[in-house]
């Protein structure tokens, strides 16, 4: 396998938690470090802490959901850092208007209950398979929770001010790996597709029942992509 070192970009409300089970397989032959994108309210923002952040040299970066974001925008910035990428239940497109309107109402509940904001979302991050799972349903509830309220809303605010990615898939020169989950209701199927028809030298994998979050309902799978990945 490679030695490059691992980057990840967590999603909303993520950690380290988030991956333990990929941080394990990987670290069996070569360093891995996740992100802390929790301090800036843009995603240009969330970028420079990254890049800050990230191994010295060459990485290989991965990207979950609003990490997906990040990576998009340390490519543009810094596309000599990433030696290969992997894109993980993510999307291109801009923000929606409803999407946007959403996101402020969940903001504006967090500010009152942020408790009420985690349960409201975690239905949606999951099967039903993996959410009966109080291990994997716990893991999202205290990530959220050390997280917190400030941090949610810096990171909400960067999702909805984030640009139109697709333009720029064509200038990913460097070997691409992207994942959907087959039953993923926050990116669907198509979302991804289109990132992989867009990156000059991507892959598609889809892992079957399975929703937003592979690396915790579908450990061992995503932990394969990625060794995969990484001995292209």
């Amino acid at each position: 396998m490679a030695t490059t070192p691992v980057f990840i970009l967590p999603g909303l409300l993520e950690d380290s938690d988030c991956f333990e089970h990929q941080i394990a397989r990987i670290r069996q032959s070569t360093p891995c470090s996740v992100a802390d994108l929790t301090a800036s309210d843009t995603i240009a923002g969330l970028a420079r802490d990254a890049v800050e952040q990230a191994p010295a040299g060459r990485f290989a970066l991965a990207g979950h959901s609003m990490g997906g974001y990040v990576a998009f925008e340390i490519l543009r910035e810094a596309p000599g850092r990433v030696e290969r990428l992997a894109l993980l239940n993510t999307n291109a497109r801009p923000d929606t208007p409803e999407s946007t309107a959403n996101r402020r109402r969940l903001m504006a509940l967090a500010e009152k209950d942020f408790p009420a904001v985690i349960e409201a979302l975690t239905p949606k991050l999951m099967t039903a398979e993996a959410l009966a799972d109080p291990d994997k349903s716990g893991t999202i509830g205290a990530m959220a929770l050390a997280a917190g309220k400030e941090a949610f809303a810096r990171q909400q605010s960067a999702i909805i001010g984030r640009i139109d990615s697709r333009p720029h898939l064509a200038k990913i020169a460097c070997p691409t790996l992207v994942v959907a989950g087959r039953e993923d209701a926050i990116m669907p199927l198509e979302l991804l597709e289109e990132i992989a028809r867009g990156a000059p030298r991507a892959t598609l994998a889809v892992i079957e029942r399975c929703g937003h979050i592979p690396s915790l309902e579908r450990p061992e799978e995503l932990a394969e992509l990625l060794v995969s990945w990484l001995e292209q």
